[in-house]
């Protein structure tokens, strides 16, 4: 600052300045070009304000005071915080028979018609896909379904779960299939008795249905492949696609859609969430078996 006959002189302009504070709020597109500018992670599929929540969770938790303090500060100096970042967004929830009425829609009737076509088209057994498993929940629901079914011995026929989810840390909860009490709330006694034995504070998955139940990593948008590689190949009766779809931008959304009817034989299930209802509606060839719950069906005319 300088002074000349008693006045305040203001400083020369400058040709260009930064401003202390940012007129607009940083971009999903920011995030995404850092994450994949510095360290190689493609998070360009999802959902743009999906991405913005969970990296503001992660502004709270590394305390950072702004979005853009933890893009400048944090985020682009720290691969360790790329990688929490990264699977946070591929961190599912779910719950045992999340849904009532699907799960009993899938007692009374999906699975029983299921059996019948088996039995009828000599099939050797079904074969079923949680597309999204997280934690093992919507597995072992099934699983404990098709064990303890009515149906006669001599009509009932082998089956086979394929769990997939992009979050390993889940995915090894499911393995493990151990839950806590609190977790089992929605399980019949029946169910309880049959299908898990006490262990410590909690309870396990009896070993008569891990025997039908694999989990394994697989990315619902990997070009390379159409079903999870430990299926082998698709042909899936029933694929359960619940609660994924926030995650993902629409165009992607149709593309893992695409790709799920590709694995769905004809006559098959396929059970949606409520987020994922609309999409299903607008599908051709699927249509939908009630109006009170999210399931659709693949005529056999729609290859």
């Amino acid at each position: 600052m300088k002074i000349e006959n008693n006045h305040v002189l203001a400083p020369p302009l400058q040709d260009s300045f930064t401003p202390l504070f940012r007129p607009d709020p940083i971009s999903p597109e920011e995030i995404i070009d850092v994450m994949k500018r510095l360290y190689d992670l493609d998070i360009s599929s999802f959902d743009p304000q999906f991405l913005m929540k969970s990296v503001e969770r992660r502004v709270q938790a590394t305390d950072c005071i702004s979005v853009e303090n933890y893009l400048t500060g944090c985020l682009v100096n720290d691969y360790e915080e790329a990688i929490t970042l990264y699977r946070s967004l591929r961190i599912g929830y779910s719950t045992f028979f999340r849904s009532p009425l699907t799960y009993a829609l899938l007692e009374v009737h999906v699975l029983p018609d299921l059996i019948d076509k088996a039995k009828k088209s000599g099939r050797s057994g079904l074969r079923i896909w949680s597309a999204g498993c997280s934690a093992g929940q919507e597995c072992w629901s099934l699983a404990m379904l098709l064990d303890q079914t009515d149906i006669p011995p001599a009509r009932r026929v082998s089956w086979l779960i394929f769990g997939t989810d992009l979050h390993e840390p889940d995915l090894a909860t499911a393995r493990t299939g151990i839950y806590s009490s609190s977790e089992l709330g929605n399980v019949r006694l029946q169910h309880l008795h049959a299908c898990f034995t006490p262990q410590n504070e909690g309870f396990s998955v009896a070993t008569h249905l891990r025997d039908h139940v694999e989990f394994s990593l697989f990315d619902l948008l990997d070009s390379n492949s159409t079903c999870p590689p430990s299926s082998i190949f698709g042909d899936f009766d029933l694929i359960l696609w619940c609660n994924v779809l926030i995650y993902y931008r629409p165009a992607h959304q149709r593309q893992i859609l695409d790709k799920l009817l590709d694995c769905l034989t004809p006559g098959g299930y396929l059970v949606t969430g409520e987020t994922e209802r609309w999409i299903a509606y607008s599908t051709a060839n699927l249509h939908k078996l009630t109006s009170m719950a999210p399931i659709f069906y693949k005529n056999k005319g729609d290859l």
